[in-house]
């Protein structure tokens, strides 16, 4: 899956004032293979994919650790809230059952 893009959506507000506190809301492209469907075909179980985790920082601090399981549904939407400090980078690391890391950075502007 090292490969794969999960084409990684990212939407915040575009103006913020200090204090303010904002929705982020995120989006991916994945199946999320539970591992307990079987193939059609062959009828043995697809091999579990899925994001299992995604970690989120706000100019370096941490403020989402969330850990997934394959109940999660394919494409998964995630949304949270954040006070607005100051103007920098958020940074957003989604992570698959191999390891593979998939990441996403944006800018937030604080006025």
């Amino acid at each position: 899956m090292a490969n794969k893009d999960i084409g990684p959506r990212v939407r915040i507000p575009k103006k913020l004032k200090k204090g303010d506190v904002f929705e982020v809301k995120t989006l991916v492209s994945h199946d999320m293979e539970s591992g307990q469907r079987p193939d059609k075909k062959t009828g043995k179980k697809i091999p579990r994919d899925i994001i299992k985790r995604l970690r989120v920082t706000y100019n370096g601090k941490q403020v989402l650790d969330a850990d997934w399981h394959p109940a999660v549904s394919a494409n998964p939407f995630t949304s949270f809230y954040v006070v607005a400090e100051a103007s920098g980078s958020m940074d957003f690391t989604w992570t698959d059952d191999s390891g593979a890391m998939f990441t996403k950075s944006v800018k937030i502007k604080v006025g």
